[in-house]
């Protein structure tokens, strides 16, 4: 029998709604020598804002490991998130596989949005294409964030037994399951406590969404990073770096991110969170945003090369302010309402001047919030003319008596 529902379509197509409520739009290139790049772009950039490419890695698209970081940074920077060639709606007729090609793609894309300057973000496989980018591109790079990728890993790492599988087929049967049993042997191998009870057909309908396409070329980028790699021919980059490591990360041991560290230099933290996988950023979602968040906005307004006016010198306190303000407001138009008062916060309500611009400039949660009040007053508005058609329509009858 068909099946009917697909519970990792149904989330997929809800991550879609989230990213275009966030601000975000679904947008398809052509870079015109047979490469097509689809990307999460800005609706509309804002120029006081710095950019930041979020990159993903192999598993689920870009959506899935980046949905949680949204609400993070989109009110700080314009927001970019490409998929990876082979992954999504990004393919190329081209035949090279290298990170370094990728990269280049990526970098061209931006270019097509006007995209000058940036920081990235880059989770596993996505690391590597991020690194490559800040060595090819080191005038338009600014900061770079590596969570738990392999760059200075070596082609003699897999023989030396670094790794706990015995050889790239091995690999790449783990990292694009094609079986309910592979894909239990991928949770096991990204989560230090990967959930123990998951239906086969759940995991079936997820390998039908994520895992069926493609399979040759992601199999050539996976060959084509391991492919004569050796420490001295990796390039050290120069921009200001963090190093993000699950403590128990069993595909890319920690190991490899001290090996980052050192060969970057002093330019590179190194953060090893503890009780945490491969997949840190799901794992541990709070303490991933916090080292990101630390990182990224710690000069992000100097980055966007604005001056220090006081408008951007208090925007954190602003922000800060909202979620207080907007709470309060929505307590006020109902306590005034229980006392009493309902006809006169209405006429206060109608009679503001600055409540039209305040709907469509001021934060989103504070425009919600005015939302609400006035749905709640229009409603009051209601009832306190039905009491007073009301009382003249009595007194109407006492004066006819």
């Amino acid at each position: 029998m068909a099946r009917c529902l697909s519970f990792t379509g149904s989330a997929d197509w809800l991550y879609r709604n989230f990213f275009s409520y966030s601000g975000l739009r679904s947008v398809t290139t052509d870079l015109e020598d047979g490469t097509i790049m689809h990307c999460w772009a800005p609706k509309t950039v804002k120029p006081t804002k710095p950019n930041l490419l979020l990159v993903h890695g192999f598993g689920a698209n870009a959506m899935w490991q980046y949905g949680d970081l949204l609400r993070h940074f989109m009110p700080r920077f314009n927001i970019y998130v490409p998929d990876l060639l082979f992954f999504g709606d990004s393919t190329t007729k081209r035949l090279e596989r290298t990170e370094m090609f990728q990269a280049q793609c990526v970098m061209r894309l931006m270019e097509r949005y006007g995209v000058q300057k940036l920081s990235l973000v880059g989770i596993s496989y996505g690391g590597f294409v991020g690194y490559s980018m800040a060595a090819q591109f080191p005038q338009a790079v600014e900061k770079v964030v590596l969570c738990c990728t392999g760059v200075c890993l070596e082609e003699k790492d897999m023989r030396d037994g670094l790794f706990q599988v015995a050889d790239l087929d091995e690999a790449a049967s783990i990292l694009m399951p094609q079986t309910p049993d592979k894909l239990r042997e991928l949770m096991k191998f990204a989560f230090v406590k990967p959930v123990k009870v998951v239906p086969s057909c759940f995991l079936s309908d997820y390998i039908d969404v994520f895992c069926t396409d493609h399979i040759k070329q992601k199999k050539e980028l996976i060959q084509a990073i391991l492919k004569d790699r050796q420490i001295s021919n990796i390039p050290k980059i120069i921009q200001s770096t963090l190093i993000i490591w699950g403590e128990q990360d069993r595909i890319f041991p920690v190991e490899l991110g001290h090996r980052l560290q050192m060969h970057i230099g002093e330019k590179a933290k190194l953060v090893v969170i503890k009780n945490a996988g491969h997949a840190v950023n799901i794992e541990k979602p709070k303490e991933f945003s916090k080292q990101l968040k630390s990182f990224l906005e710690s000069s992000s307004i100097s980055q966007s090369s604005q001056p220090q006016h006081p408008k951007y010198r208090f925007l954190s306190e602003r922000a800060k302010q909202v979620g207080k303000l907007a709470a309060e407001v929505l307590w006020l138009a109902p306590k005034m309402a229980a006392c009493g008062a309902s006809e006169e916060a209405v006429c206060k309500w109608a009679s503001a001047s600055n409540l039209a611009r305040l709907s469509v400039s001021a934060e989103p949660q504070l425009q919600g919030s005015l939302v609400k009040v006035s749905a709640f007053l229009i409603k009051q508005s209601k009832d306190v003319n039905k009491v007073i058609d009301d009382r003249n329509i009595s007194e109407q009858r006492r004066q006819t008596k």
